[in-house]
């Protein structure tokens, strides 16, 4: 039987990383993964444009094919699958291919208000190849305010911590929630 493929999304800053660990982590399935999309970026050694500019929608639209196609594989092998990312409404339509095919695909926004975004945001270690100024975490955050039908999908986790978040998502997802 195939594995299913949570997607927690949101802006940078509000957890997604340390709530998709959580969960794969504690997986009540035997096989789980994280993909961390944000390694599929430092793949690319020519022609690599920061990823919240404008100029960007190709290479982004790519990342985000590949790592659909990464994530049904692992699907396809039994495994559940938990993808963090900068994956909007907008970068979908991979993951409705993959749930077209049978695959039971879920998709979770994280967002916290815009402080404590940011707040999350400037307190996490930088990295050198994703580094964030404040006006940028801002710009994502926006992107996420309002998901239109996807509204039912955000969870806002500005007073949780990210096991209270994860606990949370959990039991939604138990309950059949955040299906596209």
């Amino acid at each position: 039987m195939p594995g299913k493929i949570v997607l927690v999304s949101g802006a940078c800053g509000t957890g997604k990383s340390t709530v998709s660990r959580l969960l794969a982590e504690n997986s009540p399935c035997g096989f789980s993964v994280h993909m961390h999309t944000d390694d599929f970026y430092q793949y690319i050694r020519k022609g690599y444009t920061d990823p919240w500019l404008d100029e960007s929608g190709d290479q982004n639209e790519t990342v985000i094919e590949a790592a659909a196609a990464s994530a049904a594989r692992f699907a396809a092998g039994g495994y559940e699958v938990y993808v963090d990312g900068v994956i909007g409404p907008w970068f979908l339509k991979p993951w409705f291919g993959l749930a077209r095919t049978g695959i039971d695909v879920r998709y979770v926004v994280l967002r916290p208000d815009e402080q404590c975004t940011v707040r999350r945001a400037a307190e996490r270690e930088q990295r050198a190849e994703f580094p964030l100024d404040s006006g940028a975490v801002q710009k994502m955050w926006r992107m996420f305010a309002d998901l239109g039908e996807y509204e039912a999908n955000a969870i806002d986790t500005t007073g949780q911590t990210a096991g209270e978040s994860a606990d949370f998502i959990q039991k939604r997802l138990e309950e059949g929630d955040f299906r596209i």
